[in-house]
């Protein structure tokens, strides 16, 4: 569309605007036409495949699946957890008790590595009379070996053990081969000068002051300290001259 020449040119500008501006406008709704065609051709074409497919041939018969079996595959169990093979670990070696002639003197020692080696094998033992007579075969000559020999004749005779119970034969054996006076003979020694510290060191003689004083009932503070320092080298005893007693 042309305007006439004699058109002012502000209103000219503004008609000129105008005019472009419906073209651009009559572009859009052309797009915008054509999309809507192109849109409800394809919804077209859709409607009637679908429409084909239900109004078509019936469909094949469904091909029948084999029976499935009732009996399940055997499956292997799962192998344990890392933090479960943590746990089986190997248990130390434990040392076996030395072999006892009967001597008194090393009556204590032998049954508590006995009592030890029992605390860490529990489950090895399902009874009294199996801790019994693991530890009867430790007794292998002198005093102990007679003692163990009378022990099972009683039972030829009886066809019954004598000792029936672990706390039994502990307190057999203690009347038979623990010190029979071990309390004055532990006094005897804390007051003469045998139990002195003497080329030992002091953990050493600190153990063997400790068993002494306990045989020998000795509780009094006062006494233990006057005992034990007065037992030590004359060097070591220089060192602690300082210590308060108590």
């Amino acid at each position: 569309m042309s305007l006439p020449t004699d058109t002012p040119l502000g209103i000219a500008d503004t008609l000129g605007y105008l005019q472009h501006h419906l073209q651009e406008l009559a572009k859009q709704q052309n797009a915008s036409e054509h999309a809507i065609n192109t849109t409800l051709v394809a919804l077209t074409t859709q409607l009637q495949q679908l429409t084909q497919l239900m109004t078509g041939p019936a469909p094949a018969p469904a091909v029948a699946l084999p029976p499935i079996p009732m009996s399940l595959p055997s499956v292997a169990p799962p192998s344990p957890a890392p933090a479960a093979l943590s746990k089986q670990r190997a248990r130390p070696k434990l040392l076996s008790p030395p072999d006892f002639s009967g001597e008194r003197s090393s009556g204590r020692a032998f049954l508590n590595s006995c009592m030890l080696y029992l605390h860490l094998a529990l489950d090895q033992f399902t009874c009294n009379e199996e801790k019994i007579f693991w530890t009867l075969t430790f007794f292998k000559d002198g005093y102990a070996a007679k003692w163990s020999k009378n022990l099972f004749r009683q039972e030829a005779d009886t066809s019954i053990f004598p000792i029936q119970s672990w706390v039994d034969f502990k307190q057999q054996f203690r009347s038979q081969f623990f010190p029979v006076n071990a309390e004055a003979d532990a006094i005897n020694t804390l007051e003469g000068s045998s139990y002195y510290q003497g080329n030992r060191t002091v953990d050493d003689y600190l153990d063997s002051f400790l068993i002494l004083a306990s045989d020998a009932g000795y509780t009094d503070p006062r006494t233990l300290v006057v005992k034990f320092r007065h037992g030590l080298k004359l060097n070591v005893q220089s060192q602690i001259a300082t210590m308060p007693f108590g």
